[in-house]
């Protein structure tokens, strides 16, 4: 008897939705996860376009899990981190007898390895949180220097934003992969997963740029 399926991707802002970034890579390991089990029966399939951080907002999410609890399904996604980065709300699922999940890109892992990497996600979050903060703040101050030769446009100040937050993930979380033990290669596909752009924002990272964010960082 085919095991049954309901799946659930996520993406964090509407650019990305509408541009599909990161949407083919957690499709394609979900199908990748289905192909392996031979019988499978997807019973339904969610979109968010949502930051990780509304755990209490995600409509898709809670019609999800509802369908799965309705049809005695397992809820599938891609990553962890498209599920959420709030270890709480992972472990309090891991708790409820009336649902189960599983992570395409992590098939073998039992509880206990879900409920580990639960936990460095939400850490990684809240690197990347302070980490952005910091960066809006150096922006901010810069302008100040700058002087206010014309106001700031709700356009400017968005695009500024975008860009802090670009350059904490990428510096940050490169830093971080590395001090874990992570090889440059095995760090670029992590930030590929992630949907982390690059410097330039075309492309996929690889290990010689990973290299040289390090060097740039002085790590090791």
């Amino acid at each position: 008897m085919a095991e049954r399926f309901v799946t659930y991707v996520r993406v964090s802002t509407q650019q990305q939705g509408r541009s599909g970034l990161g949407l083919e890579a957690q499709q394609r390991d979900i199908d990748l996860y289905l192909q392996q089990l031979g019988q499978a029966e997807v019973v339904g399939q969610f979109l968010e376009v949502v930051s990780g951080k509304k755990d209490t907002n995600r409509p898709e999410l809670q019609k999800a899990l509802e369908l799965a609890r309705k049809e005695g399904a397992v809820l599938l996604v891609a990553k962890l981190c498209r599920l959420s980065r709030d270890a709480h709300y992972v472990l309090g699922l891991m708790k409820d007898p009336n649902v189960s999940f599983r992570v395409a890109s992590m098939p073998n892992a039992d509880n206990f390895m879900l409920g580990i990497h639960a936990l460095l996600n939400q850490q990684e979050r809240e690197h990347i949180s302070a980490r952005t903060k910091a960066a809006l703040a150096s922006a901010k101050a810069r302008g100040q220097q700058l002087g206010g030769l014309r106001p700031r446009t709700a356009a400017c100040n968005s695009a500024r934003r975008n860009q802090a937050e670009a350059f904490a993930q990428e510096i940050g979380m490169v830093a971080d992969l590395r001090a874990l033990g992570l090889s440059f290669s095995k760090i670029a596909g992590r930030l590929n997963s992630a949907g982390v752009p690059t410097a330039t924002g075309k492309g996929k990272w690889h290990a010689g740029a990973v290299q040289r964010v390090c060097n740039r960082l002085a790590v090791l």
